[in-house]
């Protein structure tokens, strides 16, 4: 029987996915140069039918992306990424830095 490598149907990869995700990932990256993916080059990893990146130690504890393409999950990534990078919001800041001490 004959194996099948490449591109699916919506972009999906088959087979051997890992040189091809990575070859991907340089093309997005080679694409969006000043992106947080670009520049920090997260791990890239597939899980069920998901593709992941990851920078930190754990999904929990680090900046996650994840999308049904490589692309869609290092978008995923950037938008993260960025978002930690805002400011909180006014209603948070004037509740967390305007606060009166309490009397003991």
């Amino acid at each position: 029987m004959k194996t099948i490598s490449g591109y699916g149907r919506k972009g999906h990869l088959l087979n051997n996915p890992t040189s091809a995700a990575m070859e991907r990932m340089e093309l997005y990256c080679a694409a969006h140069p000043g992106s947080p993916s670009a520049a920090r080059r997260p791990q890239l990893l597939y899980r069920g039918q998901l593709w992941i990146t990851l920078l930190g130690p754990t999904v929990d504890e680090g900046i996650v992306g994840i999308g049904q393409t490589v692309e869609a999950a290092l978008r995923a990534f950037d938008a993260q990424y960025l978002a930690g990078l805002r400011p909180p919001t006014e209603k948070f800041r004037r509740a967390s830095y305007n606060s009166t001490p309490r009397a003991a």
